[in-house]
């Protein structure tokens, strides 16, 4: 089968497309013909190995799996032995940030991890490129004892998390602040934001509202410049570590002494999302409910996925970035 290889860290210059051997379902697995995947933050992560610490699970000099992907749509075309979920011909997406090789034709998945079958009426294209964005932004959100008409403000508000994360806090009834840049403020105000703050034009720290909660799901920003949004008792949660990884200290503080000592009651916290299964399970629900979309900004064929990198290393996208296999 044809595949996206690398055997070193570094840019999208490393990868290749080699011919390479067709996995075979184990005990538990099933075998899935791959329609579709996605390039996103987690998979540059993964290719350059940055923040280094990811080398002490990804191989310290090199990495361990050799093709990359972390999340796909496709068709069941084998299953091994002990599996009942799935049957062969079932129409299947999951997610996996550990790395699940999806920029493959063919893919093997433990049946009991992050995969279910896809909405009714969604193509393969919108069901690869919607779940890594989910997951995360539904594991910021359940951080926090969040309350139908609370207000929150999210920026980033129209990238692969930030588009997911208004989607989901429409759906808990949350008052929702949206930060982006000109060309996506009909965009977000579509996913639910009621208010929108043009970074281009104006600096989003020097909003005079106050907020229950500050999401920064680009993690461009830090507790420092935002603070000052939050009402007294406000959560600050970023998607990145953060300089210097500041955000798991704070975070660790605030675990301690219940907030952030001399900040009136304010805390940060750091999204851990340990289970993706619940993630998938959620997408789901929404989109065949009508509200939850996947919000795509452009596709490459699999072949030209190192083209698909160097997009999305920009920092610019829209959404997601698809992968049609």
């Amino acid at each position: 089968m044809k595949a996206i290889v690398y055997t070193q860290y570094g840019s999208p210059d490393v990868l290749q497309v080699k011919e390479v051997k067709k996995p075979e379902p184990k005990e538990n697995e099933i075998l899935v013909r791959v329609r579709a995947t996605s390039v996103n933050r987690t998979d540059c992560a993964n290719l350059r190995a940055k923040p280094f610490i990811m080398r002490f699970t990804m191989g310290l000099f090199k990495p361990k799996k050799i093709i990359m992907g972390t999340e796909f749509a496709g068709d069941v075309v084998e299953v091994g032995d002990g599996v009942t979920s799935f049957g062969v011909g079932d129409k299947v997406f999951g997610f996996d940030d550990s790395v699940l090789s999806s920029y493959a034709e063919f893919l093997v998945f433990s049946a009991s991890k992050g995969v279910s079958t896809m909405p009714e009426g969604f193509s393969y294209q919108q069901a690869g490129a919607c779940i890594e964005g989910a997951h995360y932004a539904y594991n910021i959100i359940n951080k926090v004892a969040l309350k139908k008409g609370q207000k929150v403000m999210v920026n980033g508000a129209s990238g692969g998390i930030g588009s997911a994360t208004v989607q989901l806090l429409n759906y808990f009834g949350a008052q929702i602040t949206g930060v982006c840049n000109t060309k996506n403020i009909e965009l977000v105000k579509s996913l639910g934001a009621e208010k929108i703050i043009d970074y281009t034009i104006e600096d989003f720290t020097k909003d005079p509202e106050k907020y229950d909660y500050v999401f920064d799901t680009v993690g461009k920003s830090t507790f420092g410049k935002c603070k000052s949004l939050l009402k007294p008792g406000g959560v600050y949660i970023s998607s990145e570590l953060g300089p210097w990884s500041q955000n798991l200290f704070y975070s660790l503080i605030s675990g301690i002494f219940g907030s952030l000592p001399g900040q009136a009651g304010k805390k940060v916290k750091f999204p851990y999302p340990p289970d993706i299964k619940r993630s998938v399970l959620l997408v789901k629900k929404l989109i065949e409910e009508g509200k939850f979309k996947s919000v795509i900004d452009r596709s490459y064929p699999l072949k030209e996925i190192a083209e698909a990198f160097r997009y999305v290393e920009k920092g610019q996208k829209t959404g997601n970035v698809s992968i049609l296999v």
